[in-house]
């Protein structure tokens, strides 16, 4: 797995049952799953010889980021090395020009964009449809909130344009929730869809997720994990995809973004569900038959762990433990810094009021904003 960040090291966790041998390419030795994993090569994914060195041995690489340049990838394909996703998959998730281009191709419902070149012209999309604000996009790089503007006039749009890359304008969407659809897809093609999910963002980082989606239409539902399917499929999408969608007040869905790898969307599944994510991508890039992806409960609610003013985490787990006895924590072994994900914990049960609190005051106490 190429990348070593948290999504490398609860795919590892998930390996472990399987008897995988797992080896690890990190930026350095402290990232969250190089202190997990034994077999672990400290060096830079955009250098191609590091990468080919990397390779020797594997019988598949996997990725817990989009970044690794898709010529590296398309090389290591020519030495006859299983890419899964593919690099003309990852073009998609990689560049958000390349995504709106093919998805609007195929007749997958997207925002009103377009490619702007300066603020003069994001001024020009915002005449061509209802005006400002007006959403501005870095076509590479950004996440969590990253790389992404929203801008009220022609002044305020100049910032994106001085990290001298591509700006995909959009439409701020009058949007009711934020959905997002997990698929997993092998090569062979089997797929599976896990439930549609609400996802909740404060400051432009998912706060909390719930599963399934509160009040969400059995039709829509059904219409959100096709869409995902069908873009899996026509992508060429190997593992697991998130489509995050925008619900309309008018009860449709847009696509606003996606991602070729586990994705926070889906961390509820660790407890939540008959096969994680992490199992099933791991299950998809090795061609292995895929997991039941159905809930175990009624509602599964699962809240970041953002870092802040910290108390001391030994106290913190001696609260929530006794207090939720039913409570899954999981920690990234990261150095919290303010707004950093630095874990998440999961709830699940019944009574969605009740799971929401329990996960709530979990995640708030084990950051320092909760003190009883």
């Amino acid at each position: 797995m190429v990348g070593g960040g948290q999504l490398a090291r609860m795919t590892h966790e998930a390996g472990i049952p399987l008897g995988l041998k797992f080896k690890l390419l990190s930026d350095t030795p402290q990232d969250s799953a190089a202190q997990a994993v034994a077999d672990v090569v400290v060096g830079d994914y955009r250098d191609l010889e590091t990468l080919r060195a990397f390779a020797r041995g594997c019988d598949v690489i996997t990725f817990d980021h989009e970044h690794v340049p898709l010529e590296h990838l398309r090389a290591l394909e020519a030495d006859g090395v299983p890419v899964r996703p593919s690099p003309d998959a990852l073009a998609h998730a990689q560049d958000k020009g390349v995504m709106r281009e093919r998805l609007t191709a195929l007749g997958v419902p997207c925002p009103r964009h377009r490619i702007v070149r300066d603020p003069a012209d994001v001024t020009a999309f915002a005449q061509e449809g209802t005006g400002y604000p007006v959403v501005l996009k870095t076509v590479r790089g950004g996440y969590d909130g990253k790389g992404v503007w929203v801008v009220r006039s022609e002044a305020e749009a100049a910032d994106p344009f001085r990290a001298g890359v591509p700006v995909l304008a959009e439409e701020k969407v009058d949007f009711a929730r934020e959905l997002a659809a997990n698929v997993v897809r092998s090569p062979h093609g089997q797929a599976v869809a896990y439930p549609v999910v609400e996802s909740q963002q404060v400051n432009g980082v998912c706060d909390t997720v719930i599963a399934p989606a509160p009040g969400l239409s059995e039709e829509l539902s059904g219409e959100a994990q096709e869409l995902a399917l069908r873009i899996a499929k026509e992508l060429g999408v190997v593992g697991h995809l998130a489509v995050e969608l925008f619900e309309t007040r008018q009860g449709e869905i847009l696509v606003n973004e996606l991602a070729m790898r586990p994705h926070n969307s889906g961390h509820w599944t660790q407890d939540g569900s008959m096969t994680s994510q992490f199992a099933n991508h791991l299950r998809a890039v090795l061609d292995l038959p895929l997991g039941d992806p159905r809930a175990r409960t009624p509602w599964t609610v699962m809240c970041n762990v953002l870092g802040g003013d910290y108390p001391d985490m030994y106290a913190g787990y001696l609260h929530c433990m006794a207090r939720d006895p039913q409570l899954k924590i999981h920690m990234y072994g990261k150095d919290v810094k303010p707004g950093r994900k630095v874990g998440h914990v999961n709830t699940y049960g019944d009574d969605l009021d009740d799971v929401l609190e329990r996960a709530r005051h979990a995640a708030g106490y084990l950051r320092g904003t909760i003190t009883e």
